[in-house]
């Protein structure tokens, strides 16, 4: 079972039921979030993920669920673009991003959280 804290801190989302084992998670996952299994792929490393989103895109039957762009990848990219030095991601960045000046647990644009709730 997967810790309630490791949900915490990005949205996303597995669902072993819906998994065929097609193994492509384990494959583009630059973090290791995932883990081979005899049926299905596990959810070794929730903690681990950066939002990229590349599971989602090569999951072929929608067991991953994540909304990209709003965790560690997307604060790396602004990092990059604003030319700062220290990437800072998780509940103690500033997620402009998704609609709020600062993590207070109101709701995005979007409607979650920045930290995943």
């Amino acid at each position: 079972m997967i810790a309630v804290e490791a949900l915490r801190l990005n949205t996303l989302r597995f669902d072993p039921e819906q998994c065929i084992n097609c193994r492509m998670c384990v494959i583009v996952c630059p973090h290791g979030v995932f883990e081979s299994g005899c049926c299905s792929v596990g959810l070794v490393h929730p903690e681990a993920c950066m939002e990229c989103g590349a599971c989602q895109v090569n999951c072929p039957t929608g067991a991953i669920a994540v909304n990209s762009g709003v965790g560690c990848a997307s604060a790396m990219i602004h990092s990059a673009l604003t030319g700062k030095t220290e990437v800072v991601c998780g509940c103690e960045a500033d997620f402009s991003c998704c609609g709020e000046s600062e993590v207070s647990g109101r709701a995005s644009k979007n409607g979650t959280s920045c930290c995943g709730g």
